[in-house]
């Protein structure tokens, strides 16, 4: 099969999605691969380690899309792609459609396979290519929030830890899921107080088993929620709808609860969020305010690490990578039915029970 590696272009997007040890077993099974140039400068691969592994390096994103049927990336496409996405393409990237809406009717029209990262599950019902993104999402939130709350970057001039004789900073985390979870860890390892919500009941026992007394789990009624709010210095929204749009638990009258300068990192911004005034940011302007509080809505928060999130991201992606190439979509598809919930388009309909709900109502979700 012809593998197509474009670079990216969405703003300060530095991963890549096959590393050339990816690009060498794909050519040593029998594949073309056609890399555009420079796409894996970002995470430290030059074109030659590529050419060495096999690839053939093309200085026109327009030459990978012609010569591929399997174009494989990172983000979803923009604009200035589209008129390159043909019919005979099999799309393989993060699409995360249902906060992405507008790239619905494209990929309809272009009437490709378009298959979601995000929605391809493993045996157990886990997300396995959202995993290492989540991870370091969570991770990252932690950190950017601190970085946030400093005052010389607009924030109320607390440190997260405290310092003794001086309380530390309490962070509210939104959801006990793998970007909760590792949101927990940096916090807990930083010294802060933290407060973990989440729906069920099982996982806050998880939580409350892995901490101990050290994090506060709690079901987020409406008298728990508000009292932990009050007093919240640095807010992670932490919530998946595996494909579907994140529901809004943090309205903008939830803001009038938390301190001034205080500030809110919705991890879930590029599902819709779960924080009503949240909207995406770049990471060249990533925060905005809303009623004094401090908003991080940065869509690809993993792609300011490349280097670690290719390598993370890769490890779990090139399994399926290669399967699809060696097999075809369909025998793919056919051997292993989780891939098959990676499909979110094909052949111009929509084949994903969530995204195709979220077109259908979008107030429903």
């Amino acid at each position: 099969m012809n593998i197509g590696l474009p670079k990216e272009i969405k703003e300060h997007e530095l991963r890549v999605a096959i590393t050339p040890a990816g690009v060498k077993s794909l050519t040593d099974s029998g594949h073309k691969v056609f890399v555009e140039q420079g796409a894996g400068e970002g995470s430290g691969f030059a074109d030659n380690s590529y050419l060495e592994a096999g690839a053939v390096v093309l200085e026109e994103k327009h030459q990978v899309y012609e010569q591929a049927e399997l174009i494989v990336k990172i983000k979803e496409p923009l604009p200035p792609e589209f008129p390159l996405l043909q019919e005979r393409h099999i799309l393989f990237t993060y699409l995360h459609l249902a906060g992405e809406q507008d790239l619905i009717p494209v990929l309809q029209e272009k009437r490709l396979a378009a298959l979601g990262y995000e929605t391809v599950l493993a045996s157990d019902g886990t997300l396995p290519l959202l995993a290492p993104m989540s991870e370091i999402a969570g991770r990252m939130a932690i950190i950017m929030g601190t970085q946030f709350l400093i005052k010389n970057n607009g924030g109320k001039g607390v440190l997260l830890c405290g310092v003794p004789g001086v309380a530390p900073s309490r962070v509210v985390i939104m959801g006990g899921g793998i970007v909760g979870i590792n949101a927990t860890k940096v916090a807990v390892g930083l010294g802060a107080e933290v407060v973990v919500f989440d729906v069920s009941l099982p996982r806050l026992r998880y939580l409350d088993d892995i901490f101990g007394p050290r994090v506060i789990t709690l079901l987020p009624n409406s008298h728990n929620f508000k009292e932990k709010l009050m007093g919240a210095d640095l807010l992670i929204g932490a919530v998946l709808i595996p494909g579907g749009k994140t529901p809004n638990l943090v309205t903008r009258e939830d803001l009038k609860l938390m301190k001034k300068k205080s500030v809110i990192i919705d991890v879930a911004v590029d599902q819709g969020g779960c924080v009503e005034t949240i909207r995406p940011t770049t990471h060249k302007n990533p925060t905005y305010e809303v009623d004094d509080v401090i908003h991080y809505g940065v869509t690809n928060m993993p792609g300011a690490v490349p280097r670690t999130s290719t390598l993370a991201l890769t490890n779990a992606t090139f399994s399926y990578i290669k399967k699809i190439a060696d097999l075809g979509l369909e025998k793919a598809m056919d051997q292993d039915p989780g891939l098959r919930s990676g499909l979110n388009i094909y052949k111009g309909e929509i084949v994903h029970e969530e995204v195709a709900k979220c077109v259908a109502d979008p107030s429903s979700v």
